[in-house]
């Protein structure tokens, strides 16, 4: 069987426009100048600096622990997104002059593979007593299908008063569900 000519010339074109069309469609690799305008760290630190606010008055200048931001559905688990908000609130409050204890390099302090630091609130009391604490960070975060609510809290040890508070809310864009997903890893 003969292929005629203008067939296989228009199968060619077809197949050139299909090519390039998927090539102009293409979602383009982020740079560092695109990636640096997500909002993530700085709603990250305009909460850290709320808090911040809040807390000045009732600090004794004694050092802070930050606990891992965890699921809200189930406090035991958290992800990347909870990881990372802890990170970022934790060093918002070092570079605005507070002492962070940094956790990671505790050998006694309860450590759950993938999990970060979580506290649960039976344990915040010892944490704070063995670093002499003042008070501890924590938080939460839940998801809906558009959003994710979190919730930041510095809590006085011992009494497990609320000296601080926070609400805030990110999008559930693209960004934050890759965050989301890769929980306990």
């Amino acid at each position: 069987m003969m292929i005629k000519p203008y067939l296989f010339a228009g199968a060619v074109t077809v197949g050139l426009v299909t090519g390039c069309a998927t090539e102009n469609n293409r979602v383009p690799e982020p740079t560092y100048e695109t990636a640096a305008k997500s909002d993530f760290v700085a709603s990250n630190y305009r909460v850290a600096d709320a808090l911040i606010e809040q807390f000045r008055s009732g600090a004794d200048g004694g050092p802070l622990i930050v606990a891992t931001v965890v699921n809200i559905d189930a406090l035991d688990q958290s992800s990347t997104l909870g990881r990372l908000i802890s990170e970022q609130i934790s060093a918002r409050f070092s570079q605005r002059g507070f002492s962070m204890i940094e956790m990671k390099f505790r050998s006694n302090v309860y450590m759950r593979k993938g999990e970060g630091e979580l506290v649960l609130t039976r344990e915040i009391a010892e944490l704070a007593r063995v670093n002499k604490a003042q008070a501890v960070i924590l938080g939460s975060y839940g998801t809906s299908g558009s959003a994710v609510y979190v919730n930041m809290k510095i809590v006085q040890p011992g009494s497990n008063y609320v000296l601080a508070a926070y609400d805030y809310v990110l999008p559930a864009n693209g960004e934050i569900r890759s965050m989301l997903s890769r929980a306990n890893r």
